[in-house]
C-alpha cells in the first residue's frame, strides 16, 4: 500500500536518520589544530597529531571513567542499603557497559556522525535500567556531555532533513529515558530541557556546515573566476599576436610582393637597376623576418622570458611612408603637434593603423595618391588616411569588398584604447579616420 505523499514527506528525515549513511567528508583540520611529529618518531604510523580527535579522545576516558566509578559507588551503596536486595544488583560487567555506552561513541563521531549517534543512541536505552538504577536518573554527567557533541558532528556532516529526524529521535529517545514522566512526556521539564540542549547542538552544528559549504562554494568560484580570466588573457593574448602577425605579413609581403613585379620593369634590362631592386626586396625581407621572430618568440620562449626588442612607433613613420612610395604610392605625410612622448600602446596602435591603412591602398588601389595626416589635439591623438582609385579596374571593388581581417584588426586597436574609427569609402577611393585617446600604459 502506498503512503500518500504527505506522510511520506513528513516521515522522510526519521528514515534517512534510521536507515541514511550518507555524510560528507570530514572538513581539513586547520594547521594550529595539528601537530607535527617529529622525525626522530617516524616509525609512527601517522605524521601529525589532530588535537580534536586526541581531545575525544581523552574526553570519553575521563567520561568513562568517571561515569564507571559513579556506578561502582551506586552499586556499593545499593548493596549497603538495608532496602536494596540482590535481585537490585548488576554484574560489574553491565557497570562497564553502561559507562562506556555513554563515552565511546566519541571516537567515532569523527569518521562516522550517524554510526556515532546510533549507537549512543542505542546503548544509551539499553544501560537506562542500570543508570537510573544506581544513579537514580537516566541521565548521566557522560551522556549529557556526550550527546550533543554526536548530534552536532551529525549536524555538521549531514542533509538538513538528516539533522532534523536525528533532533526528533533524539528528543523522543530522552522521554523513553525518563519514564517517570510518562502521563506529561511532551511537557517535563527534563525533555523540554534536553530538547533545546540538542536543538541548540544541531542548530550550531547546521550553521557551521552552511558557513563551511558556502566557503568552499566560493573558493570553487574564485578558481573558476581565476580559470576564466586566465582563459580570457589568453584569447586576448592570441589576438594580439594574429593582429601583428597581420599586420607584419600583410604590410611586408604586400610590399615585396609589389617591388617583385615593378623591379624587371624599372630595371629595363639593366644589371645594375636589378641589382638594387633586389637588394631592397632582400631588406624589406630581412624586416618581415625580424618583426615576426620578435612576435612569435613569446610563443616560442619556453621560460616566459619576452621579447625586449622596442614595439614600432610613429618614430618609425618616415621609414614605413618611405617602403610605401618604394612599391609605387605617392603619399603625402602631414604631422600635426608634438607626436614625442606619447604612451607605447597608443604609438604603436596608430603605427598600425597606419602601416595597414597603406598596405590596403597597395593590395587594393596601387598606383594611388595617398594623404596621411596624424595630429595630437589636446589628450586626443587624430589618425587620418584617405587614396584615391589610383591604377584599380571600375570591377575592382576595391577596400568595400574586402572587409578582412586588417579593418577588424585596426577597429579592435582602437577600442582596445577606448577610441573610434571610421573606414569606408569616399568618391572613388577609401579613407581611414581614427581617434585614440592619449592614455598612460596600463
Amino acid at each position: 500500500m502506498n503512503l500518500p505523499a504527505g506522510l511520506l514527506r513528513l516521515t522522510r528525515p526519521l528514515t534517512l536518520a534510521v536507515v541514511s549513511d550518507h555524510a560528507d567528508p570530514p572538513f581539513p583540520r586547520s594547521r594550529r589544530l595539528r601537530i607535527p611529529i617529529p622525525a626522530s618518531l617516524g616509525l609512527l604510523p601517522f605524521r601529525t597529531i589532530d588535537l580534536v580527535l586526541l581531545a575525544d579522545l581523552l574526553l570519553a576516558w575521563s567520561l568513562f571513567s568517571t561515569g564507571l566509578s559513579d556506578l561502582l559507588e551506586g552499586q556499593r551503596r545499593l548493596v549497603a542499603s538495608s532496602s536494596g536486595g540482590p535481585a537490585d544488583w548488576f554484574p560489574e560487567a553491565f557497570l562497564w557497559f553502561a559507562a562506556a555506552a555513554s563515552s565511546f561513541p566519541l571516537l567515532l563521531r569523527n569518521w562516522w556522525p550517524l554510526a556515532a549517534w546510533r549507537l549512543a543512541t542505542a546503548s544509551m536505552l539499553l544501560s537506562v535500567p542500570i543508570v537510573q538504577t544506581l544513579i537514580s536518573t537516566p541521565y548521566s554527567v557522560a551522556a549529557i556531555i556526550t550527546y550533543p557533541l554526536v548530534v552536532y558532528s551529525v549536524a555538521a556532516r549531514c542533509e538538513r532533513e538528516t539533522t532534523l529526524g536525528v533532533w526528533v529521535l533524539s528528543a523522543l529517545a530522552g522521554g523513553v529515558l525518563n519514564p517517570s514522566h510518562a502521563p506529561d512526556l511532551l511537557w517535563s521539564p527534563e525533555i523540554l530541557g534536553g530538547a533545546a540542549l540538542l536543538g541548540a547542538a544541531a542548530i550550531l552544528g547546521y550553521n557551521v556546515r552552511a558557513r563551511r559549504l558556502a566557503a568552499g562554494r566560493l573558493a570553487e568560484e574564485e578558481r573558476r573566476s581565476e580559470r576564466a580570466l586566465a582563459g580570457q588573457a589568453a584569447l586576448e593574448e592570441r589576438a594580439r599576436i594574429a593582429r601583428e602577425l597581420h599586420d607584419v605579413v600583410a604590410h611586408h609581403m604586400s610590399v615585396i610582393a609589389i617591388q617583385a613585379e615593378a623591379v624587371p620593369l624599372q630595371a629595363s634590362g639593366e644589371p645594375g637597376r636589378l641589382e638594387e631592386g633586389l637588394r631592397e626586396i632582400r631588406a624589406l625581407s630581412l624586416s618581415a623576418m625580424t618583426e615576426m621572430r620578435r612576435v612569435l618568440g613569446v610563443l616560442r620562449d619556453g621560460d616566459g622570458r619576452t621579447d625586449t626588442a622596442p614595439q614600432p612607433g610613429l618614430g618609425r613613420l618616415e621609414e614605413l611612408v618611405g617602403t610605401a612610395r618604394s612599391a609605387g604610392l605617392t603619399v603625402t605625410l602631414k604631422l600635426v603637434g608634438d607626436l614625442t612622448g606619447l604612451p607605447t600602446a597608443v604609438s604603436l596602435s596608430a603605427y598600425r593603423i597606419a602601416q595597414e591603412s597603406l598596405s590596403n591602398a597597395m593590395r587594393h588601389a596601387p598606383g594611388s595618391t595617398v594623404s596621411m595626416r596624424i595630429a595630437r589635439s589636446g589628450a586626443e591623438l587624430h589618425i587620418n588616411v584617405a587614396n584615391d582609385a589610383g591604377h584599380r579596374s571600375p570591377a575592382d571593388p576595391g577596400h568595400g569588398g574586402h572587409a578582412g581581417h586588417g579593418l577588424i584588426g585596426m577597429r579592435e586597436r582602437a577600442s582596445m584604447l577606448g577610441g573610434k574609427l571610421w573606414a569606408g569609402p569616399v568618391g572613388t577611393g577609401f579613407a581611414v579616420t581614427a581617434i585614440l585617446p592619449i592614455v598612460e600604459d596600463v
